[in-house]
């Protein structure tokens, strides 16, 4: 009999799960309000399709911006509650708003009022049911680690730490050579080589994931037993592939020296018609942000003068594309000397940082002149961010391949902003790093969608640096 694993939900899927049942609940309590009370307010028929399409768009964008599509927050009910107040409440804000595609407000405005509750009852319904059934340990997909040379904690913390409904419950370590002792922990049990199929039906393994050095490769006995499992059904994948999907990111610092073995460069890097769109978006987005600045500008010249004593704007040299340098355009939110002694990496709660200037750093004005920057085309709207170049020459000495990431133009915004963490260390360039390439490899113009609503969700979250 094949070997089958147990039931789970890929990351996709639990997404498109989300977004669908979301929106089935919605309009399923509507249906029910309209039945049972005086509501007429939101009727979906034929002659009325418009305004389920209109709710259901409103819906999704302003759900992405407060954040109910993330995995480690919608398994939480906690802080699903709170995004979904937010999400429905600006929806049916601007439901009300666009009455030209939206039904005329009702001359009962009570029904405003059977209209947010409906939607707010019907996706809290369906997010307890997600919490409690889908993110229930009985649809986790459990992994087991097979290999000769890794270190299961960073496994663990890497890919569990990405999802939520991702658990590694044991390894095996192919290799006796003991350079290849791996950092164990005491929660992760180990398993012996013989036998894998009796492992994997007696721990309910869901997917074989090999994490092998490919100086050696795969055992030959290993290879026999995985080939057996292949042919019976069960899933198994590479560890570096596994890696690039659940943390949407590039491994950079396993690849070595084939790389480009496993970074294609994205298609959309030669594409012109999306980068038509992109620079017309970049210019659109620029003559917007600098116009929205003009309008601030009197009020921020004033705030700078009381709590931010000093120039208002600085520049400074960075690299962009092809290792070109430019200077950047920034409000400035140190002090006037903050590098008198020569340059040195920005860190959490740096004690230069002035102020008025943390505040212009959480909001991210401190980012909008450089539209200037992204108008003369020095810069896009997205992509990675550029950096100084004494710590770009650093960094490439510490870090493979650091430099690929200036093959697109640098970014107001990117990836690696958007889903990382802040720091100023090596190991959070890194991190940067592997991102900015996954960003590289897998760019598009629904990619640059999603990032900018993730920037609104910074923005509006206050997670700037």
């Amino acid at each position: 009999m094949p070997l089958l694993p147990d039931i789970h939900f890929e990351i996709s899927e639990r997404k498109v799960l989300l977004r669908i049942l979301d929106m089935v609940f919605v309009f399923g309590c509507l249906q029910l309000v309209g039945n049972f009370f005086e509501f007429d307010y939101f009727i979906i028929n034929e002659a009325h399709w418009v305004w389920p399409l209109v709710l259901a768009t409103y819906l999704t964008i302003f759900g992405t911006i407060f954040e109910l599509y993330d995995l480690q927050q919608a398994s939480k009910f906690q802080k699903v509650l709170k995004n979904v107040i937010l999400t429905v409440s600006v929806t049916v804000l601007f439901y009300l708003l666009t009455p030209f595609y939206t039904p005329v407000l009702p001359e009962n405005r009570l029904q405003i009022i059977y209209f947010f509750l409906a939607m707010t009852v019907g996706i809290l319904l369906w997010r307890w049911l997600y919490v409690t059934l889908i993110s229930s340990p009985r649809f986790f997909k459990r992994v087991l680690v097979v290999g000769d040379s890794f270190e299961i904690d960073t496994i663990v913390s890497n890919l569990e730490g990405a999802d939520p409904n991702y658990k590694i419950v044991g390894f095996i370590n192919t290799s006796d050579r003991p350079e290849d002792v791996t950092t164990i922990s005491k929660d992760i049990p180990k398993y012996p080589i013989d036998h894998l199929t009796e492992t994997v039906a007696a721990n309910g393994i869901s997917e074989i994931v090999v994490a092998s050095n490919y100086t050696d490769g795969v055992t030959v006995s290993l290879y026999t037993q995985l080939i057996n499992l292949l042919e019976s059904g069960f899933p198994i994948r590479e560890y570096m592939q596994v890696y690039e999907e659940i943390t949407q990111r590039i491994p950079v610092q396993y690849v070595d020296k084939d790389f480009y073995r496993y970074f294609p460069f994205s298609r959309s890097n030669q594409n012109k018609f999306y980068l038509f769109f992109h620079r017309l978006f970049d210019i659109v987005i620029s003559l917007l942000g600098l116009t929205c600045f003009l309008a601030i500008c009197p009020l921020i010249f004033i705030l700078n003068l009381i709590w931010n004593k000093g120039p208002l704007f600085y520049t400074q040299s960075r690299i962009g594309k092809n290792g070109r340098a430019f200077k950047i355009i920034k409000l400035r939110t140190m002090v006037t000397d903050a590098e008198k002694d020569g340059a040195v990496w920005a860190k959490a709660n740096d004690t230069r940082v002035t102020t008025f200037g943390r505040f212009l750093r959480k909001s991210r004005l401190d980012e909008i002149p450089q539209f200037f920057n992204v108008l003369f085309g020095e810069m896009s709207l997205i992509g990675p961010r550029p950096e100084r170049p004494v710590f770009v020459r650093e960094l490439s000495e510490k870090i493979p391949f650091y430099e690929t990431r200036h093959v697109v133009k640098p970014g107001l915004t990117g990836w690696a902003q958007v889903m990382g963490s802040y720091g100023s260390s090596e190991a959070h360039a890194l991190e940067k790093l592997q991102y900015d390439l996954y960003y590289i490899k897998h760019r598009s113009l629904f990619m640059d969608l999603g990032i900018v609503l993730k920037t609104i969700s910074t923005v509006i979250f206050y997670r700037g640096q």
